[in-house]
């Protein structure tokens, strides 16, 4: 389904050194697993026995048992399609291995030994196992089959593009050099954890921290099983700490202390997975030559299908109350500090920037006056410039004049009207044609205006636009398209609007700022660029033209960092907006968004400088290299199939 694949976690009721008993509770597990469509499933370290089973390890009983129990998951797994991996000790050259044991479709695929063994305060492996480079065959005897065995095997399977499944076991993960690194550069997009990880006070904390950053650093999904609270005897007490991660987000973690067994679940994007690795180029630089064995296995990809995790239909926008203040406060420092920095090293004293009323333009002014306070520049040496043209509402106006106003900037109110008239008259324009033209001189003219102002004061001029203006690129070219210093540049739309919110909310300004600022955010998206209404309104409004925002950013967002193809780009928006767009709808707005972007990279091949805010950008210096004539037939074909 689109690149996604369901893994679950179980820790199961289990006793101590009763191996059938435990064989039956992890079989219930793994029909409990394929009745919620589980495709790759984990069980804890050494689940048939027990971890904590100590010297019975030696007792030749308990090893028969185990391979016993091992043979009934076995048999029990002939008609599940699913890739089951139980923890074992498994014996080879006159040793034991604390193993994890693959399974599919009654098939032992292999045995992954365990490599770092933990002897240290409470731990005592290297008693009773050894580890995975202690091996001196290939193969181990496992229920009448000779099996692969050893630390450097990885499950692949082909017909599921992407699809490949590394081990490491517990103490491995805490190891400096974990083997899931190389276990990644290898292929590995999955790497399954069976463990048995005690619980201490504070000890939680940073197990998840351990295996989220492990994730982000292998660019994996990573599936850690630990033992439940059934496993705790003697000192030691364990808590069932499973949790399921992708690229360092946590998608899902059990609840800890509970009683009984436990299976958690979560969807992996392995296509997200693969996308973000090929971008990476230092991914790859020590990888070497693969040393590794592949044991290949056949489990296919399923149809799309509504996926067991949340999409965010606005993903550029924080979530959360705390996270939310948090990152506005870190996203507008990046913008201002960028901008101070500008008007340090160009020594400029001053600020040019055109005030519209609108939402971008009020970000900019926010962000200028915050850079003025940094630099303790008086905010009077704020040029701002209001210009009204045909199409500038009286609500606007009134929003820019007060917005400045209340920040304690200069005010310039310069109407372009005549002089746009008079630029008709000399470039023999029908000013009745009102077509794009007649826009653009508009937005030409307040340039020219801004630009000489800011010769004339020794200042520079502060760009407004946005990124998803850049993306479509609806902007004029060398008119809003042009500054000295852009510093929306790198903020969507969709964050813009939250930007705002943040500051009407918490940004300390003087009485009577925050409502001027409320009312910025319900007005229309809007040029301004035809004349209003008879009744004042404006009349052209963006979103009418080009559709969505929100829908733009969402494209935008996992066009440019996941790489995803249209098909797939529809199918999540219609899980992320949850029918509130129809999918004929998103396909529309999908295709002039694939239209847009293609056509109008000549103005993204030239933007002025500014500040990277996230891990998206479109600067042509830095994270968005692309021809200013490449064709976008390949992507607009597959959505008219998608029409079909």
């Amino acid at each position: 389904m689109h690149g996604y694949i369901r893994t679950g976690a179980a820790s199961p009721e289990m006793k101590i050194a009763d191996c059938q008993h435990n064989a039956d509770k992890i079989i219930e597990l793994i029909d409990k697993a394929e009745s919620e469509s589980i495709k790759i499933l984990v069980f804890p370290e050494l689940s048939i026995t027990g971890y904590t089973c100590a010297d019975l390890f030696f007792q030749s009983a308990l090893l028969q048992s185990a391979e016993s129990a091992l043979d009934k998951i076995r048999r029990h797994s002939e008609n599940k399609k699913l890739f089951i991996a139980v923890g074992m000790p498994v014996c080879a050259d006159n040793q034991i291995f604390n193993c994890a044991v693959a399974l599919f479709k009654g098939e032992i695929l292999g045995a992954v030994a365990k490599t770092f063994l933990p002897n240290y305060s409470e731990f005592y492996e290297e008693r009773w196992f050894s580890g995975a480079d202690s091996l001196i065959s290939k193969e181990a005897r496992l229920c009448g089959q000779n099996v692969p065995i050893g630390g450097d095997i990885l499950f692949s399977s082909p017909i599921f593009p992407g699809l490949c499944i590394g081990f490491e076991i517990c103490e491995d993960l805490w190891a400096p050099s974990p083997p899931s690194a190389g276990l990644a550069m290898a292929g590995a997009s999955l790497i399954l954890n069976p463990s048995a990880s005690n619980d201490l006070v504070t000890k939680a904390d940073y197990r998840r921290s351990l295996v989220s950053s492990q994730s982000a650093r292998i660019v994996a999904g990573y599936i850690y099983a630990s033992s439940g609270i059934c496993e705790s005897t003697t000192d030691l007490v364990f808590g069932g700490d499973s949790m399921i991660c992708e690229n360092g987000s946590l998608l899902s973690r059990s609840e800890s202390f509970r009683k009984g067994g436990q299976l958690i679940r979560a969807d992996i994007d392995i296509e997200y997975l693969q996308n973000y690795r090929r971008k990476t180029s230092s991914y790859m630089q020590a990888a070497g030559k693969s040393k590794y064995r592949i044991v290949n296995f056949e489990l296919a990809e399923d149809k799309p299908a509504p996926v067991d995790r949340y999409i965010a239909p606005n993903p550029f926008v924080p979530a959360g109350a705390g996270a939310m203040d948090k990152r506005c406060q870190e996203i507008f420092a990046i913008q201002y500090t960028g901008l101070a920095r500008r008007l340090m090293h160009t020594g400029s004293k001053k600020s040019v920037i055109a005030v519209s009323g609108g939402l971008d333009s009020t970000l900019a002014l926010l962000c200028t006056a915050r850079a003025h306070d940094f630099l303790g520049l008086e905010r009077k040496n704020i040029v701002g410039l209001t210009m009204p043209g045909f199409g500038t509402t009286g609500r606007t106006l009134k929003n820019a004049l007060a917005l400045m106003e209340a920040l304690g900037t200069e005010i310039r109110a310069i109407d372009i009207k005549a002089a746009c008239l008079r630029h008709f008259k000399d470039i023999g324009y029908d000013e009745a044609r009102r077509d794009v033209t007649y826009e653009n001189v508009q937005a030409r003219e307040r340039m020219q205006i801004a630009m000489d102002i800011a010769n004339m004061e020794g200042g520079i001029v502060v760009g407004t636009g946005d990124l998803s203006e850049l993306a479509l690129g609806f902007t004029t070219y060398n008119g809003d398209h042009m500054s000295m210093y852009g510093v929306n540049c790198g903020i969507p739309k969709t964050l813009v609007r939250v930007l705002v919110r943040w500051v009407a909310d918490f940004g300390g300004l003087d009485e009577g700022a925050p409502d001027i600022l409320r009312d910025v955010l319900d007005t229309p998206v809007s040029p301004e660029l035809l004349p209003p209404g008879k009744g004042g309104e404006i009349k052209q409004k963006t979103e009418n033209i080009v559709g969505p925002y929100e829908l733009h950013d969402f494209f935008l967002y996992h066009v440019i960092k996941n790489g995803f193809s249209p098909a797939k780009i529809v199918w999540l928006a219609e899980l992320a907006f949850g029918g509130a767009y129809e999918r004929q709808e998103i396909i529309k707005w999908l295709k002039l968004f694939y239209s847009r972007f293609f056509a109008q990279q000549f103005k993204r091949s030239c933007i002025p400088d500014g500040p990277k805010v996230g891990t998206i950008a479109l600067s042509p210096r830095g994270d968005w290299r692309m021809p200013s004539d490449a064709c976008a037939d390949a992507w607009l074909r597959e959505l008219d199939g998608l029409n079909l």
